[in-house]
């Protein structure tokens, strides 16, 4: 580890970190991610990291950083990583690494215009709305197709699943496991945007 690792939590959570780290280490324990606390402590090992790596109260497994895993890295050091799993694409909050053929040197006379575009095509912050319609029925769908769905409405080529874990869909998705106080939270949100919207 280059830094510390910690984890701010309660006593219950406490409790469940050691637990799951010990069950894992068990002889015979195989599959399933590392622990949420061995993850903290790999993304201490990181090249560029800086201060520390963190774990917030909600922290638990994820994809080579734990949810709820912070840190942060030093831009200036050539070793130093840009990781997307830090940053949360395992919850589809749309993160996503592209990699062009451009050099920072091409990049560098047009950065700021460059951001700006970006700023005002992506949608960002509390309220952002998107460019997809979306009824129930297509969010029934989309939790159960994953990308196939996208596939399907002409939002991505084929070959973009090739570079999703399990190839952007989880074939025992159930959108019944969600729950309908989520579902109701999307509808409103998704009312509110369109109001907002008819406003402007």
């Amino acid at each position: 580890m280059k830094v510390e690792g910690v984890f701010y939590v309660n006593n219950t959570l406490e409790r469940l970190m050691f637990d799951e780290l010990k069950n894992a280490c068990r002889p015979g324990a195989v599959g399933g991610f590392l622990p949420g606390m061995k993850q903290i402590a790999n993304v201490a090992a990181l090249p560029g990291i800086v201060w520390r790596s963190v774990g917030l109260p909600d922290v638990h497994s994820g994809y080579g950083f734990a949810i709820g895993n912070m840190a942060a890295f030093d831009m200036n050091d050539p070793k130093s990583i840009v990781s997307p799993g830090g940053v949360g694409f395992d919850i589809n909050c749309g993160v996503r690494l592209l990699r062009t053929n451009l050099f920072e040197e091409d990049v560098q006379p047009v950065k700021e215009q460059l951001a700006q575009s970006m700023f005002d095509h992506i949608p960002v912050g509390v309220g952002s709305k998107g460019i997809i319609p979306m009824n129930a029925r297509d969010l029934e769908e989309a939790l159960e197709m994953g990308m196939d769905w996208s596939l399907r409405e002409g939002y991505i080529w084929a070959e973009d699943k090739e570079h999703c874990e399990e190839y952007g869909r989880m074939l025992n998705a159930d959108s019944s496991k969600v729950s309908m106080r989520a579902k109701k939270t999307w509808a409103s949100t998704v009312r509110n945007i369109r109001s907002r919207k008819s406003l402007c």
